[in-house]
């Protein structure tokens, strides 16, 4: 009998790791479709208890922060309507604001303009028991004003530069730094915006700039990744926050920066209140006197 020849079999290709700051990038360069991307879900019940206890750890990571002397900078950055604003108010919620303080400056002024690039964010940095969280910050430079043109490209290399020494310089001088990136997809992203023109209340948060930026997606999408490739280092790595269920995303972001800081429970012991003090020969003013906001029937 013929004897069968075996047919070798070609070695299968090693699927090659994709490089560190590729993994970390966001998904914007290449949108996935909604119908491929899975839609998670969580239950209004869930989610608002789960935020209830994550705002009390909140409240430790804050007595602790003002026990300790530390001092925390959280970056929030991300396309225009990713939800950034919607966690930073969740976590401040229940926070002191002496304490937690939000910045989020305006548009430069023409003596902005003249200054050292950083010099209008360093006034608005933590001092020691303080954490402020930046809702959006240096990085415009390398955001909206690379892709608008409202910096030169020199002025544009000079930051990519910069940034990184500069951000080593704060983590040396004691202060914490994390920076989240709030990833949101384009579908989502326009759903998000056209939810915004149908309600009145959230009609504001729709400027010229945001319906630039929503014509210029992959423009946007080019200056992020160049923006991590440069900026991501190892003292403060840049963190994504997959934001397109902002339910999740706000447990998400707020578990991890609860994470970032090791921090003890403070919570004083419970507090008896003093008796009040009599009223001996005090006479309270006529309520006539006094003019009070006129009670609508509803």
């Amino acid at each position: 009998m013929a004897r069968k020849t075996k047919i070798a079999k070609a070695p299968k290709a090693k699927a090659q790791k994709r490089p560190k700051s590729q993994v970390k990038a966001d998904d914007a360069a290449l949108p996935v479709p909604d119908e491929k991307r899975p839609r998670k879900k969580i239950k209004n019940k869930t989610y608002e208890a789960e935020l209830a206890r994550l705002q009390i750890e909140l409240v430790k990571l804050q007595e602790w922060i003002k026990h300790e002397g530390l001092k925390v900078v959280a970056i929030f950055e991300g396309r225009d309507a990713a939800g950034k604003g919607g966690t930073i108010k969740r976590i401040t919620q229940s926070l002191n604001p002496r304490i937690c303080r939000v910045v989020a400056l305006g548009t430069p002024t023409e003596r902005d303009k003249t200054q050292w690039y950083f010099q209008r964010y360093v006034p608005h940095l933590p001092a020691a028991g303080e954490m402020v969280l930046f809702d959006r910050s240096w990085y415009n430079r390398a955001g909206v004003e690379r892709v608008m043109g409202f910096c030169t490209d020199e002025e544009y290399r000079e930051f990519l530069r910069s940034c990184p020494e500069f951000e080593r310089m704060l983590v040396r001088s004691g202060i914490i730094v994390i920076k989240y990136w709030f990833s949101v997809s384009d579908d989502e992203q326009e759903r998000r915006f056209q939810s915004r023109l149908l309600d009145p209340t959230k009609r504001w948060k729709l400027s010229p700039m945001d319906l630039e930026s929503h014509k210029r997606w992959m423009e946007y999408s080019k200056a992020k990744d160049e923006l991590f490739a440069h900026t991501d280092i190892k003292q403060a790595p840049w963190y994504v926050v997959d934001a397109d269920v902002k339910k999740l995303a706000r447990l998400n972001c707020i578990s991890h920066l609860l994470s970032m800081i090791p921090y003890k429970d403070l919570t004083p012991k419970p507090i008896r209140l003093p008796p009040r003090q009599q009223q001996r020969g005090y006479v309270r003013p006529p309520i006539t006197d006094q003019t009070f906001v006129p009670e609508k029937k509803y």
